[in-house]
C-alpha cells in the first residue's frame, strides 16, 4: 500500500521572485544526470510530466540498497550512544537497537533521501516548486528498486501587459492651517475638564451626560442594549444620531422612551436593520471646559520646548508624516491594483491554500486574544478568506516578476532609511531602530515594504497618471473606508 512521505518543498526566494519559467504544456522530461546522482551517492531515474496547468508529477526510482545502507549507518551511530536497561552505553547489541529504533530510523532515511532526490531533480529540471510536494510510494517497482510519485505545483509564468497604457489616479494632499487647527482642537478635547451643571440645566452639545438605558426589540432585551451609569459627550458621534438627539434638552432625573432604527450595516448583526424601543434616564449632566492653547497646555502634552510654537511645529510634523504615510498606502494600492489587473497568470492552489490557512490561524489568534473560549478550534469557513488570499498570492507573484525583470530589490541603504523614518516619530528613535535590527522577521517585513515602494514608484513612472489634490479630511475618510 502506498504511504505518504513528507518532503521539503522548493519555494520562491526571500524576494518572492518567480524564477525560471515553465512552459504551460512542458513535454515529459526524462532525467538521468550523473552530476546529481553522484552527489546523492545513488543511481536513479527521474521522470517529470505535466498533469494540468501548474501541476506536475515526478516519478523517482532509487535502489533499496541505498536506503538500507543509510539505515545501517544511522543505527550503528545510534548504538554508540543509546541507553537501554541491562546494557552499558555503546554495548547494546545491534539486533536490539534495530528492533527498537529500526522503524523510526527507516522512516527518517526515506524522508531524507527521497526529499534530497526530489530537490536535486527539481533543480536539474529547472522547476520552481510551489509549496510542499505530496510524495507517495508506488507499487510495481523493479526488483531491488523503490519507486515514488511526487505531485506538486510550479510557479506560473507571469505576463504583464504594456503598463504605459494603464491609467491610474494619484492623490496628493497638503497640511492646511484648518487641518492643523482641527488637530489642536482634538488635543484640547483630550485635556478638557468637567463641572456639574445646575439642577434645571438641559443637556446640550459638548455636555458629558451619565445615563441608564435599556432597549427592547419586539418587547425583548438584546445583548448590548442595556447599561447603567453610561457616560458619553453629546454631539461627538459616539452614539447613534437618534440616541444623541433624544438625550438633547433632557433634564437631570428625567426619563424618556423613544424609537431607534439600527442601520442595515450596523456592526451588531443581530440588531442591524431593526427598530428598538429605548428608555433612557439622565443621572448627571456636566459642562465641558477646553484648556487654553498656551505654554502650560504645550507642556501638559510633553512638547520638549514647552511652548505654543513648539507645539504647532510638533503637530505639523506629525500630520505631515501621517499624510505621507496615508498617501503612500492609498496610491500604492491604486497602482498595484491596476498592475494586477493587467497581469495574466495561473494561481498555484497550494500557495493559495497556505495563505488561507495563515489567515484562518490569524483570525483564531485574534478571537483568543478577545477571550473567546476554544478559539483555536473555532470553525471558520475557508471561503471567507479565499478572495483575499487569492489577491495576496496574485500580488506577490506579480510584484516578484516586476522585481526580477526590472531589478527593483531593496538596498541596504533603503532599508536603513525606512527604519529611521519609522523610528523618527517615537521618543527614543534609536531604541525603536534597534528593535527592528534585532529581529530577522521584522527586518524582512521592512524589506518587503521597501520592495513594494520600489515597484510602486517604478510603475507610477511608467503609467498614465492623473493627479488629484484632496483635503486632509477627505484623505482621512478614504483611509477609514
Amino acid at each position: 500500500m502506498a504511504k505518504l512521505v513528507d518532503a521539503p518543498g522548493l519555494g520562491p526566494d526571500g524576494r518572492n521572485t518567480v524564477g525560471v519559467r515553465v512552459p504551460p504544456r512542458a513535454p515529459e522530461i526524462l532525467l538521468n544526470s550523473l552530476a546529481w546522482a553522484n552527489l546523492l551517492g545513488m543511481n536513479m531515474t527521474i521522470q517529470v510530466e505535466t498533469l494540468e496547468k501548474l501541476e506536475r508529477k515526478m516519478t523517482l526510482t532509487l535502489p533499496i540498497e541505498v536506503i538500507q545502507n543509510e539505515v545501517d549507518t544511522r543505527l550503528k551511530r545510534l548504538a554508540r550512544k543509546v541507553k537501554i536497561d541491562g546494557f552499558r552505553p555503546g554495548k547494546v547489541p545491534m539486533n536490539i537497537v534495530a528492533q527498537r529504533y529500526g522503524y523510526s530510523v527507516h522512516y527518517e532515511v526515506m524522508n531524507d533521501k527521497v526529499g534530497e532526490a526530489f530537490q536535486s531533480a527539481a533543480n536539474e529540471a529547472k522547476l520552481r516548486v510551489a509549496g510542499a510536494p505530496k510524495i507517495s510510494e508506488t507499487e510495481g517497482a523493479p526488483d531491488g528498486q523503490m519507486s515514488f510519485d511526487a505531485v506538486f505545483e510550479v510557479y506560473p509564468e507571469v505576463t504583464i501587459s504594456d503598463i504605459s497604457q494603464i491609467k491610474v489616479e494619484k492623490l496628493s494632499c497638503d497640511v492646511s492651517p484648518e487641518s492643523l487647527q482641527k488637530t489642536i482642537d482634538i488635543l484640547r478635547a483630550q485635556k478638557r475638564t468637567y463641572t456639574i451643571r445646575g439642577l434645571d440645566a438641559k443637556a446640550a452639545s459638548t455636555d458629558r451626560v451619565t445615563v441608564d438605558f435599556e432597549g427592547r426589540i419586539d418587547g425583548e432585551t438584546f445583548e448590548g442594549g442595556k447599561a447603567e451609569d453610561f457616560q458619553f459627550v453629546l454631539g461627538e458621534g459616539r452614539m447613534l444620531k437618534e440616541f444623541d438627539q433624544a438625550v438633547h434638552d433632557m433634564k437631570l432625573g428625567e426619563s424618556k422612551t423613544f424609537p431607534l432604527e439600527f442601520p442595515a450595516d450596523y456592526h451588531g448583526r443581530e440588531v442591524a436593520g431593526k427598530t428598538a424601543d429605548f428608555m433612557v434616564t439622565v443621572k448627571k449632566i456636566e459642562a465641558s471646559h477646553l484648556p487654553e492653547v498656551n505654554d502650560a497646555f504645550a507642556k501638559s502634552l510633553g512638547v520638549p520646548e514647552g511652548t505654543v510654537d513648539g507645539l504647532m511645529a510638533e503637530v505639523r510634523k506629525n500630520l505631515e508624516l501621517e499624510v505621507k504615510s496615508r498617501l503612500l498606502k492609498r496610491n500604492k494600492i491604486a497602482a498595484l491594483d491596476a498592475l494586477i489587473e493587467a497581469a495574466q497568470l495561473d494561481l498555484p492552489k497550494s500557495i493559495v491554500q497556505s495563505e488561507i490557512d495563515r489567515q484562518i490561524e490569524a483570525a483564531r489568534a485574534e478571537l483568543k486574544q478577545r477571550g473567546i473560549k476554544d478559539a483555536e478550534n473555532a470553525p471558520i469557513p475557508e471561503d471567507i478568506f479565499r478572495p483575499q488570499a487569492e489577491r495576496q498570492v496574485r500580488m506577490g507573484l506579480v510584484i516578484g516578476e516586476m522585481v526580477r525583470k526590472h531589478q527593483l530589490h531593496a538596498t541596504k541603504e533603503q532599508i536603513k532609511a525606512q527604519i529611521e523614518e519609522m523610528a523618527s516619530s517615537y521618543e527614543k528613535p534609536s531604541e525603536v531602530a534597534g528593535w527592528y535590527y534585532r529581529d530577522n522577521r521584522r527586518m524582512a517585513e521592512v524589506e518587503s515594504w521597501v520592495i513594494e515602494n520600489n515597484v510602486t514608484d517604478y510603475i507610477l513612472s511608467q503609467m498614465q497618471v492623473s493627479e488629484r489634490l484632496v483635503s486632509f479630511d477627505e484623505l482621512m475618510e478614504q483611509q477609514q473606508a
